[in-house]
């Protein structure tokens, strides 16, 4: 699909795109600026996915998962510029990776089933399934390699993890 056709495609169409990974579906979505609040939505109805596929969290851990799944979007967006754009030389902006990084969120819809027998086993696959989603976003918006995606992902989550653990030592002092 080229780039100019993705970008006339519905909302159902570009996440179903983005969920295989179709490269054209995320360069039409980094220059779309108006695919901004879609993104978002991607991640919000992740997010209540998720919580609904986990039993154990109940109903009212919906906007606890929501707000997490928003803040941990624009965090992982900016982190990604940053390492991406400024540290590796990538082309995009910040907007453009929030939108592909958004959307590349789409199979996390499927956690709604992780409820069911072998949920464990989904969890992981729709992880894993993400992760690469992820590395395509990031390819195609910053106009890398593979391997230099890879590289961003990887130190962006090292990133996450290192912020995610000063933000929680606090919390555990007692």
């Amino acid at each position: 699909m080229e780039v100019e056709e993705a970008g006339r495609e519905t909302l159902v169409s570009r996440m179903v795109g983005a969920a295989r990974l179709d490269p054209a579906i995320y360069r039409a979505l980094a220059s779309d600026t108006g695919a901004t609040a879609h993104a978002g939505g991607v991640v919000v109805v992740a997010g209540v996915a998720s919580v609904i596929g986990a039993p154990e969290v109940g109903i009212t851990g919906i906007p606890l998962g929501v707000m997490a799944g928003l803040l941990g979007w624009i965090l992982w967006s900016t982190l990604i510029y940053l390492i991406g754009d400024k540290l590796l030389g990538g082309t995009a902006t910040w907007g453009e990776l929030l939108r592909v990084l958004g959307f590349a969120q789409t199979p996390g819809i499927l956690y709604v089933f992780a409820f069911l027998p072998g949920g464990v086993f989904l969890r992981t696959l729709l992880s894993v399934w993400i992760i690469v989603a992820v590395v395509v976003a990031i390819r195609e918006a910053l106009e890398f390699s593979t391997g230099k995606a890879v590289l961003t992902a990887a130190l962006g989550f090292m990133a996450m993890v290192l912020l995610t653990a000063l933000l929680l030592i606090p919390t555990l002092d007692g």
